[in-house]
């Protein structure tokens, strides 16, 4: 209903439910409160899923990635945070057709147009800033400046755009109405606790090696037993094997290697027997 509510006074063909509780329930809300819509809520009874027929579940799988091809060969990079949105525009494999002024200023232009359906299609809020492709010709940037407030324009949901700043950047904002939708389909992953990247391999080895010397020199010990997650357990019994036999040399004792599938590559436990 809050869609339906949302949509009044937009240009629709038709809108289509494909639960039969759900349609009636909207044509009765659209009767009362609307009533010239009720004509364009179609019930479907297809035998396809509704969203695998309009490629609705591809679309949103598109929408939670970080990059965004552009039909030209470019792409866009969108990072959200707490504190705002950035867009970045890099021109990827397009390489255009005369020079690189142009190639610049025809990749600025394209990204205008996924900028402004990217930022409905995420439901992105806020403070956002897009970094173009720098340009020296001071048409192009009114031209891309122009473009993107021109598809804005399409936009329900208000914004506002500067222009650019002396670094380069576009600063707009866009009013929150809801969560985003990587905030609704999403959660923190586990693993990295929302950073999006993870400790290596050979960082999370050392910093095992250095937690087995304190034990030693606090404690007293027979061997340690080390619980790890599978990839440093591969890479401690494998190709960095020496390194642990030089460690056990080092400290004079036996060290035992646990594998652990159910541990993030991060986790370990170091185990004094």
């Amino acid at each position: 209903m809050r869609i339906i509510r949302d949509f009044v006074g937009t240009e629709l063909d038709h809108i289509q439910v494909d639960s039969r509780r759900t349609y009636a329930e909207l044509q009765q809300f659209a009767q009362e409160f609307m009533p010239e819509i009720a004509d364009k809520i179609e019930h479907y009874a297809g035998s396809a899923p509704i969203f695998e027929l309009y490629d609705v579940e591809n679309e949103v799988q598109r929408a939670l990635g970080r990059k965004v091809e552009l039909k030209s060969g470019g792409y866009l990079i969108i990072d959200q945070t707490e504190a705002m949105t950035t867009v970045d525009i890099n021109t990827g494999a397009f390489v255009g057709h005369r020079n690189l002024e142009e190639t610049i200023f025809n990749t600025n232009l394209e990204a205008t147009q996924a900028i402004a359906r990217q930022l409905r299609l995420r439901n992105l809020g806020g403070i956002i800033i897009i970094d173009f492709i720098d340009m020296l010709n001071s048409e192009h940037k009114a031209r891309v400046l122009e473009s993107l407030t021109a598809a804005l324009a399409l936009d329900r949901v208000k914004t506002s755009v500067s222009g650019f700043s002396g670094l380069g950047l576009v600063e707009m904002t866009r009013k929150r109405t809801r969560e985003s939708l990587e905030h609704v389909v999403c959660g923190e992953c586990p693993s990295c606790q929302g950073t999006g990247t993870m400790k290596t391999i050979e960082t999370v080895s050392y910093e095992i090696f250095r937690e087995i010397i304190r034990l030693n020199r606090a404690y007293k010990a027979d061997e340690f037993l080390l619980y790890c997650s599978p990839a440093v357990y591969m890479s401690l019994s494998g190709e960095e094997s020496h390194l642990l036999a030089e460690l056990e040399v080092y400290i004079g004792k036996r060290i035992r290697l646990q594998n652990e599938p159910l541990y993030i590559q991060s986790k370990y436990d170091v185990v004094m027997m």
